[in-house]
């Protein structure tokens, strides 16, 4: 690649967009300064001219007394847990507190209230944990987290 002042017939680097690589190219044609049109040496196509891409910078990483401290990238990454596996521990840790004979059967059209026990016919024994707007409550059984319609207090 030439320093000085560029002309027709000069080799330079240009981005090929037949072999998509930034290779060797002849300059074909200028517009004043600028490179207008070159030719591959490599695949012999004539194209408009692509600059290649800059080069960038490599980051310089910032110091804890520049912006906010971070944790150390060689760290390694705290496992979450498995929602399923929280809803199973919160159902073992729930379920010897249950007296079972209080447990209301479950009815689509009753009320319910959060920390009520009932008992559902698919389900089991659960424990409602929300109660939300459109008539529907948040209840803990033993296999999850279920979705279910009732009447909203």
């Amino acid at each position: 690649m030439t320093t000085g002042k560029l002309s027709a017939g000069d080799i330079i680097e240009a981005r090929c967009t037949k072999c998509r690589e930034v290779l060797n190219h002849r300059i074909v044609a200028m517009v004043e300064e600028k490179v207008a049109r070159v030719e591959c040496n490599t695949c012999n196509g004539v194209h408009n001219y692509h600059a290649p891409p800059a080069v960038k910078a490599a980051k310089v990483p910032r110091t804890a007394a520049v912006g906010k401290a971070r944790k150390s990238s060689t760290a390694p990454r705290a496992s979450k847990k498995d929602p399923a596996e929280i809803e199973r521990e919160e159902w073992a840790s729930l379920n010897p507190t249950f007296d079972h004979a209080k447990a209301l059967p479950y009815d689509m059209n009753t009320r319910y209230s959060a920390r009520r026990l009932i008992l559902h016919p698919v389900f089991g024994l659960g424990v409602v944990k929300t109660v939300t707007v459109p008539n529907k409550m948040q209840v803990l059984f033993k296999e999850g987290i279920k979705l279910l319609r009732c009447r909203y207090i």
